[in-house]
């Protein structure tokens, strides 16, 4: 069932009517909003160019046969452009001039490839959205969160079954902080208007998995791209990003940015891993690169 705009309007000005915008810290409830939307202008644009270039047709060609498949990936598309616009009339309701849409670039070149990006990208979406669950101060903002964050969850599940892997592939979702957001979603961004307001957050040098496939106990390179500052190999170790807590693996320096690293036990389905400054925490003060995308079977 589609939202109509005046119930997107309805809600978001319900919302709105909770209560003032909070602070915690630096970053403040519209704060996290503008980075909700940020996220969801990215998913809505990807949805909206793939199902511009792939017709059910090609989806059918591709293998996925069943027409109810692309009238789910339709309504995934409205799903997102939905919470696009929840959120853009949430913050103008609150009198904060919502962020624009920027202009993308996604390494999608068949259906194939469309899917995979698009089941990388909700899962990301639900890490996203878990994180900034402890950023939240207002309860009313902190239930919207949680509901989109259930949505996204469940087109990550179908779109990960469609594609032959696990809907559910651990027992907990892995959260990640608004800057390790910010690093795996900043390479689709081409350019964004100038007019949009910076959001207090930052990219990390990215890190990339080469060839192969994750298993539990395999060894996988990662590849530090621009800006990573090569230290001591005795200071970078890998950590990998879980609900509680991270989860060290093994790490060996190839040189030149280059690592080759255990997958360890008890991480399975879309994972990230990140590196840092000594094994101690994995926070903002201390990674040193990622967070990249591994999915583990």
């Amino acid at each position: 069932m589609k939202f109509s705009s005046a119930l997107i309007s309805l809600a978001a000005a319900g919302l709105v009517q909770a209560g003032p915008v909070a602070r915690r810290g630096d970053i403040t409830d519209a704060d996290i909003l503008q980075y909700a939307l940020t996220l969801e202008h990215l998913e809505a644009s990807f949805y909206e160019q793939g199902l511009k270039n792939y017709t059910q047709s090609d989806f059918m060609a591709a293998g996925f046969k069943d027409s109810a498949f692309f009238t789910n990936i339709k309504m995934v598309a409205e799903d997102e452009k939905a919470h696009e616009d929840f959120l853009t009339k949430a913050l103008s309701a609150a009198g904060v001039k919502p962020v624009e849409r920027c202009t993308y670039s996604f390494p999608a070149t068949d259906v194939k490839s469309f899917l995979a990006v698009g089941s990388m990208l909700e899962g990301v979406g639900v890490s996203a959205y878990l994180g900034a669950a402890a950023h939240i101060m207002n309860a009313t903002y902190l239930s919207a969160a949680g509901s989109i964050l259930t949505v996204e969850a469940r087109h990550s599940a179908y779109l990960r079954a469609a594609q032959g892997e696990a809907p559910a592939a651990q027992p907990f979702d892995n959260p990640l902080d608004f800057n390790e957001v910010y690093t795996v979603a900043s390479p689709f961004i081409a350019s964004c208007p100038d007019s949009n307001m910076m959001l207090p957050v930052k990219a990390f040098p990215s890190l990339m998995m080469t060839g192969g496939k994750a298993m539990t106990g395999s060894m996988v390179q990662l590849m530090a791209g621009e800006g990573f500052e090569k230290m001591n190999a005795k200071d970078v170790h890998a950590a990998f990003i879980t609900a509680t807590g991270p989860v060290w693996a093994s790490i060996q320096d190839k040189g030149n940015g280059k690592f080759m690293v255990t997958v360890p036990k008890g991480v399975m389905g879309q994972s990230y891993v990140v590196l840092t400054r000594g094994d101690k925490q994995a926070t903002d003060d201390n990674i040193v690169a990622g967070p990249a995308i591994i999915e583990v079977s």
